[in-house]
């Protein structure tokens, strides 16, 4: 279980499900929004993350999309490579 930097304003949970894929639980105003991420192997080398960073990364990933949209806006997949591909400033922010 990730806990989240004391600036978070939203607690949340990451539960590994396997297979590069890690279901999110946030609380946003009360309510629970589940989010699953899928992380492919081309991705995780393009950001130079091993399999045992990878709960890490969702976390900075999580953390990256708050600061773009509301946590009842996260989409019910986040697909790591729609991110890279969508996101000029997204490589830099969780590879920092």
């Amino acid at each position: 279980m990730h806990m989240p930097a004391e600036d978070a304003r939203e607690d949340y949970d990451i539960e590994e499900q396997g297979d590069h894929e890690y279901v999110v639980r946030l609380v946003d105003q009360g309510e629970t929004v589940e989010t699953w991420f899928r992380l492919s192997p081309a991705a995780l080398d393009r950001l130079g993350v091993s399999e045992d960073d990878e709960e890490d990364l969702v976390a900075r990933t999580v953390d990256f999309l708050k600061k773009h949209q509301d946590v009842a806006d996260f989409p019910d997949i986040v697909e790591i490579e729609d991110l890279l591909a969508s996101y000029d400033d997204y490589e830099d922010a969780v590879s920092s």
